[in-house]
């Protein structure tokens, strides 16, 4: 069975994210679950539903970054929705079914990037056509000497040039070489061409709502951009530009879109992921009245989306049998045994995330590829400067965040984004008026940028 194990999911989880072993085992099998889907005999493989997920635990501990690093991992469509933005029928917000819509969306969009690289060698050379025929046009042949009947019956037929029109034809010829070179060896990108583009806006779309109308699957922009005709502008640009626009508009020629729909759809019914976010947010406290109507309202909208049902969209009917649903929240005021129990049952895999301590805190700032030291680091680079960091400063601030987020609320790793904020805030304001020189940043150094928020206790609530 080829693609990935799930040992090696969790071990490129862990290059981004610190901990939560349990976690990443459990989606890491999900995952490999669905791949093993495919391998089963016909007659039961439909039979095989998703283990949808649910992860508890203190915001900021790395329930999105799991998701979105996993989608990523296997290149499967993904989106992420916020549980609070959805509301019951009859009442202000969106409807449900727009996540599996913005899930096709994104499928197609994906598979149409790969589409678009596959011809993008031929739509280059297109492109380069297209340029050389800009930079040096053939001459426009005089038709003054022919009357209307003469050039109506010659259509069609090869033309006879004139010996002096040959010789043009012929020096244009030469010319087109000379300038196919130059083109290639990058000599003329800062020339500037005329091009004709595709004017995209149809103003009569105007007077529709894009958010209302998608709840009902159809495309406006689509359906009335195909009645009235394509009009066409004209744009000055380099060459550099004008290769990149041609390119783009040869390649759309190249694909076809019917099959990019058509395999968007299979790909978001077979492989996609919707993160569901903030899912203790639509947890009834146990009254069936006010806001607690609307929660379990949305509950009961949402369930049928991830039993299995159709969803109408403007790219045709989409099944969400399959698709993985992986729900998080912080479940402080709440458990999970209150949302109802119809949806419960559609999340069999439950696992706990930790709170975070100041050895995670050091792992966060040292070990991720993306780490903040890193990020931080390059962005006083761009100015000319050097950035060491001490591990003395690496094991105080990790203290202070621990610290902080004992005392007052814990947001977990975000905690640190805020520090390093208030770390880099005199030194990004004076970098581009400073000679380069090399900053060195110890424990006195953080000390001293924070020693005031964290003394008065009041302060630190609203700045960290």
């Amino acid at each position: 069975m080829e693609e990935i194990t799930p040992k090696q999911i969790v071990q490129e989880l862990d290059k981004y994210i610190v901990g939560q072993y349990e976690a990443k085992k459990c989606v890491a099998v999900a995952l490999r679950n669905r791949l093993r889907r495919k391998f089963l005999p016909e007659d039961i493989r439909d039979e095989m539903a998703p283990k949808n997920i649910i992860m508890i635990g203190p915001t900021g501990v790395g329930k999105t970054e799991i998701a979105r690093r996993l989608a990523k991992l296997v290149k499967a469509p993904f989106v992420k929705v916020e549980a609070t933005k959805f509301t019951e029928v009859g009442y202000v917000g969106r409807d449900v079914e727009s996540m599996v819509r913005d899930l096709v969306e994104t499928s197609i969009r994906m598979v149409k990037m790969e589409k678009l690289k596959e011809v993008e060698d031929k739509a280059l050379k297109e492109a380069e056509n297209k340029l050389v025929e800009l930079l040096v046009p053939f001459p426009q042949r005089s038709q003054s000497s022919k009357n209307p009947f003469e050039i109506l019956f010659s259509m069609g037929k090869p033309e006879d040039h004139t010996e002096e029109e040959s010789e043009k034809y012929k020096k244009v010829k030469e010319q087109r070489a000379i300038i196919r070179e130059k083109l290639r060896r990058k000599e003329l990108e800062d020339e500037i061409i005329e091009i004709e583009i595709e004017d995209t806006n149809v103003p009569v779309l105007e007077i529709f709502s894009d958010a209302g109308m998608e709840q009902m699957g159809v495309n406006f922009h689509e359906l009335f951009g195909n009645v009235f005709p394509k009009r066409k502008k004209k744009r000055k640009v380099t060459v550099k530009e004008a290769r990149n626009i041609l390119a783009q508009q040869e390649a759309e020629k190249l694909i076809d879109m019917e099959e990019v729909k058509s395999l968007g759809i299979k790909k978001a019914e077979e492989t996609g992921i919707i993160f569901i976010d903030e899912i203790d947010k639509i947890c009834s406290s146990g009254g069936h009245y006010g806001p607690d109507v609307s929660r379990e309202g949305v509950q009961r909208d949402i369930l049928p989306i991830v039993e299995g049902s159709t969803i109408m969209t403007k790219y045709g009917p989409v099944k969400s049998d399959h698709i993985l649903f992986i729900a998080a929240g912080a479940f402080h005021t709440s458990k999970p045994s209150d949302l109802i129990p119809e949806l419960q049952g559609r999340f069999p895999i439950r696992v706990e995330l930790h709170s975070l301590n100041e050895e995670h805190f050091k792992k966060i700032l040292t070990e991720p590829k993306n780490s903040l030291i890193r990020l931080y680091s390059s962005l006083l680079e761009t100015e000319g400067h050097t950035v060491e960091f001490k591990e003395s400063a690496v094991d105080e601030i990790a203290r202070i965040a621990y610290q902080i987020n004992t005392q007052t609320e814990d947001i977990g790793a975000r905690r640190l984004h805020t520090i390093f904020e208030r770390l880099f805030e005199d030194l990004f304001f004076e970098a581009p008026d400073l000679e380069p020189q090399k900053f060195i940043i110890d424990r006195e150094f953080v000390r001293n940028k924070l020693k005031g928020i964290i003394e008065d206790k009041d302060l630190t609530r609203y700045i960290l």
